[in-house]
Order: C-alpha cells, then structure tokens, then sequence
C-alpha cells in the first residue's frame, strides 16, 4: 500500500493527473486515452502501468474484443489516499463526502434524464435504472434498454430485492424507442452496446461503466446469483459518484 508522499509523487505527474481524471469520468481503452492526451501509447501505457501498481487504476478485458483492455480508476481508493494524505499534513484536513441527491423540492427543479444500456436489458441496465431512482430519492428520471433485449433476468430481480427495491414485472425495451428522446446523460454498462450505442438528440454526455454480464459467468440461476450480487455491488459504487457529480449538469439545481 502507498503512502501519503509517495501518492502525492504518483498522481502529482501531469500525464498521470490527465489520465486519473480522464477514467474518473468513464471507463476508456488505451486508444482512447492515447487520442485524448496527444500522447504515444507506450507512453501512456507506461504511466497506466504504475497507476495500476498503486491500485488506483484497474484493467479488465473488453467483451467486445478480447484483443482490447478498458481502463477505469478507483474513485474509493482514491479519495481514501486524498484523505489520509490530508491527515498527514494535520488532523484537521478532512474531505467531506459530496451530499448526495435529494427529491425534488418543487415542480420548477428539472430532474435529470439518463439513460442506461447494456446489451440484453435483463440484468445491468435494469439494476442501474432501479438504483438510480432509488438512491436519488426519485430525483432522478432514469430509463433502460437493451440492443438485444431478453427477459429480466431472475436475479437481477433477486439482488436488487436483497436492497429493498423492487424491479419486477418490467419489460425489456430496445434502446430504439429512445432514438427521439433527449437525456443528460447516457450510461452504457456493456463493452458490446457502447460499439453499437447511437447518436441521441442534444449530443448528451457518454460514460461508459465495463461491467461484464453477470448471466454469462455459468451455470443456473444458483450458481450465477454471487456474479450478479458482484454486479449490483459494483453498479451501487458508480452510482454513487455519479449521482453526487449530476449537480454540474446543465439546468441542474445543485442545492
């Protein structure tokens, strides 16, 4: 584990810094990082290469291509070495956590609108929908679809009701009936659909989360319920960070 100083040194390097706030913002593959930064790629995977020694940043395989790597950083491990690094200067320095979302006050404050899309709309774009309202306390309008839609998966409806929420009965929708609509945000959760994700109206945000099928790991429904409690898991920590950072989006009330 790193220490204080030696963090400081890390993400102090301005390719580093580039690179950290580049993958906060959504999961990327070398390629993409290589065109954002104006940098060589073996320069860039010089410097992810010791971001992932230092456990900020993490690798995954893509489902796409096998060929490719998605890149995302560590938002918690992160904001554990800022705090600790504050508290090595002194005892008082201490981050506070952003507030989260709370409902609407009154009709006038616009919700934000996103939208979430994995490849089958049966296990991670559901669950992201549901968590999304649920833990902005309805202050989010969120929506979910599919390229290939399939049936709601059971434990997708299992592990969301293990949090208190209720998913089912939905119907799986194909993310064609959103051509026309305008979002804020748009979240895809799948390696696959993000190659096939369409233009919507109003040139919204992208994030792209690298979230592998919890119904591909094997097996029956049994056997792949602890992949989908990893996946709700996994969901819940973005979700997080992007309900608390929807405050600086354009019409959005940040008090």
């Amino acid at each position: 584990m790193i220490g204080s100083q030696e963090f400081l040194r890390l993400a102090g390097d301005p390719l580093r810094w580039r690179l950290l706030t580049e993958l906060a913002r959504s999961d990327r593959h070398v390629q993409e990082l290589t065109g954002l930064l104006g940098r060589p790629q073996n320069l860039v995977s010089y410097h992810l290469g010791k971001l992932r020694s230092a456990g900020l940043v993490s690798a995954r395989r893509s489902s796409a291509d096998a060929r490719g790597t998605y890149y995302t950083v560590d938002l918690g491990r992160f904001g554990e070495l800022l705090a600790q690094t504050g508290r090595t200067v002194h005892p008082g320095l201490r981050l506070a956590p952003a507030a989260p979302l709370v409902p609407a006050a009154s009709a006038q404050r616009t919700a934000a609108r996103l939208l979430f899309l994995c490849t089958g709309n049966s296990a991670r774009s559901q669950i992201a929908e549901a968590l999304a309202v649920a833990r902005s306390g309805g202050r989010v309008e969120a929506h979910s679809a599919g390229s290939c839609p399939k049936p709601l998966h059971p434990n997708a409806v299992r592990v969301m009701r293990e949090r208190g929420i209720e998913v089912g009965p939905r119907q799986p929708k194909h993310l064609s009936i959103f051509a026309a609509d305008q979002f804020d945000c748009v979240i895809t959760l799948c390696d696959k659909v993000r190659e096939v994700c369409p233009e919507f109206p109003g040139h919204p945000g992208c994030i792209h989360w690298s979230i592998p099928d919890p119904a591909a790991s094997g097996g029956n429904d049994d056997a792949t319920l602890p992949a989908f409690r990893d996946t709700a898991a996994e969901v819940e920590r973005r979700m997080t960070y992007l309900l608390a950072g929807l405050a600086g989006l354009p019409g959005q009330d940040p008090s």
